[in-house]
């Protein structure tokens, strides 16, 4: 009778774990369906195209976290406006699941609609802002938007809670732009946004990004922007192509051990060295 009981015991035992086991198969290839649902959110939403203008440079890299479910909401955007100008926005969803990508796409696509009835960039942000807000849901957005005439190379840009970009010269110059800006969009009514004015110079490039591009577990945010500061600067030097400088701060993304999204976008004009 004992080697009855324990045969039947070890019966029980190999049918709860077989149990186990298909759960966590179903587990898993639920959560492989959520993350890869996520990425193909993310990249359709992301534009397929960028503008063109004579003399001018537009190049992106965008690298998706697909650590477990730490799918995030970054995005880029570049597009004509009614007025010959081009709007560049570059942005972050808070938190890193399909909702965020979801809130992703409908931040990009308020933000590029009312574009189109005001591109000053503070008061598209304060627009944006009042727009999500009124859509009642608890995420909220970083941003920065930027208008660039290509014919002059004259640019205004906001930030909303946004990390700053970076520019260079070619003749050797290059820093984090100091500029003021505004809470992140989603998270309180009656928010102004600065604008900054600056210039984009013959062989001179910017260099927008998200934090998944310069802060990590190994590099803090100033150290990253550093990094990148010194990339640009050499670029902008040598006369590289934007998407050669575009690469490799992406690829200097790889190094930072984040879990995060990284996006990264280049907006650079006809120089001395530069095809």
């Amino acid at each position: 009778m004992p080697r009855k009981r324990s045969t039947d015991d070890g019966d029980e035992l190999l049918a709860r774990l077989g149990s186990l086991t298909a759960q966590a198969r179903e587990r898993a290839e639920l959560q492989r369906t959520q993350v890869e649902l996520a990425i193909a959110l993310q990249r359709g939403m992301l534009p397929r195209d960028l503008p063109t203008a004579p003399g001018l440079h537009l190049a992106v890299r965008y690298a998706p976290a697909c650590y477990g479910l730490n799918v995030g909401g970054d995005w880029y955007d570049a597009f004509p406006l009614p007025d010959g100008r081009i709007g560049l926005a570059i942005g972050d969803v808070q938190g890193h699941n399909i909702e965020a990508a979801a809130f992703m796409g409908q931040v990009r696509a308020g933000l590029r609609a009312l574009a189109f009835a005001t591109g000053e960039p503070g008061e598209l942000l304060a627009r944006t802002n009042e727009l999500l807000l009124s859509l009642g849901s608890e995420l909220f957005a970083t941003c920065t938007f930027m208008r660039l005439d290509p014919a002059t190379g004259a640019t205004e840009s906001a930030r909303a809670g946004h990390i700053p970009f970076v520019w260079a010269t070619a003749d050797g110059k290059s820093g984090v732009v100091d500029d003021e800006g505004g809470p992140p969009l989603g998270i309180q009514r009656d928010v102004d946004y600065p604008v900054t004015r600056h210039r984009l110079t013959s062989g001179g490039l910017f260099v927008l990004l998200t934090d998944g591009v310069v802060e990590g577990p190994s590099l803090t945010v100033e150290d990253g922007l550093e990094q990148v500061t010194r990339l640009a600067g050499i670029a902008a030097v040598a006369g590289l192509e934007s998407h050669a400088l575009a690469a490799a701060v992406i690829k200097g993304a790889e190094s930072i051990g984040h879990e995060d999204d990284a996006a990264v976008l280049v907006v650079g004009l006809d120089g001395p060295g530069r095809p």
